[in-house]
């Protein structure tokens, strides 16, 4: 038995981007003009911004780009990272600093995204900067307008890694924020201590989009759509929390 969305095939990286960005950038302008639309009604309000939640990662690097050139309201859109490696800003594999370099630029960076919400926090451990990262994002509020998440060719998604220390916490719905680690494979490297949003606060968000690229990552979502334990292919948890997730493929 499969579970989950048929996958939404392109032709290439750059046609599924341009497909994708303007979906984000209507369902981003919505919820602007909905904020907006509520607090007119009730001045007392706080306008809010639209939350875009966005992963690292070389695949969605094409969408960042396409995304930074919309004529959104920038100032008033806030983009939390869904995950992030235990790392400083500038270390090697910071997903912040790769954010940074792909979406603020073009029309994004000339109006001043409101802002990027990093995970890393410098504090001593991870589990203290996972406590400080929580209360970073869920001070947000929500829900999520929109998240972008990838996958890995051993099924993970967002941090939550097959059989890591803290996956239970990370597919509850206890936190917005949690500390894992992973099992050491080639798809971790030696970066194991991970922060990653939970599937309890990425399922809630309005859109959720999945961008992968190539055969064996193909390969690796249709064997998530099979019958197994969720242990052993966490992107299995946020496909069947959200049978409506847009899952793209391009070669």
């Amino acid at each position: 038995m499969e579970y989950g969305p048929e996958l939404i095939c392109f032709a290439s990286r750059e046609a599924m981007a341009a497909r994708l960005a303007d979906v984000i950038e209507a369902r981003l302008a919505l919820s602007l003009c909905e904020k907006r639309s509520l607090c007119e009604k009730e001045p007392h309000r706080n306008a809010g911004r639209a939350l875009l939640a966005v992963s690292g990662g070389s695949t969605p690097a094409a969408l960042y780009d396409a995304l930074s050139r919309r004529p959104l309201d920038w100032p008033r859109i806030a983009a939390p990272l869904v995950d992030e490696r235990w790392v400083p800003l500038g270390a090697d594999g910071s997903n912040e600093d790769f954010v940074r370099a792909t979406l603020a630029q073009g029309a994004a960076a000339d109006a001043g995204v409101a802002e990027i919400v990093g995970l890393w926090s410098g504090a001593a451990s991870p589990v203290d900067g996972a406590t400080a990262a929580d209360r970073r994002v869920a001070a947000l509020g929500g829900p999520l307008d929109v998240v972008v998440l990838g996958m890995g060719t051993d099924g993970h998604t967002a941090s939550w890694f097959p059989h890591a220390d803290g996956l239970a916490a990370a597919l509850s719905p206890q936190s917005a924020v949690v500390h894992v680690r992973a099992r050491r494979s080639e798809v971790t490297g030696d970066r194991l201590d991970r922060l990653t949003m939970t599937l309890g606060y990425a399922a809630s968000a309005r859109f959720v989009c999945l961008l992968i690229a190539g055969e064996e990552k193909r390969a690796a979502f249709e064997a998530a759509r099979e019958e197994g334990p969720v242990e052993a292919m966490p992107v299995r948890a946020i496909l069947r929390a959200r049978p409506d997730i847009w899952a793209c493929w391009a070669p």
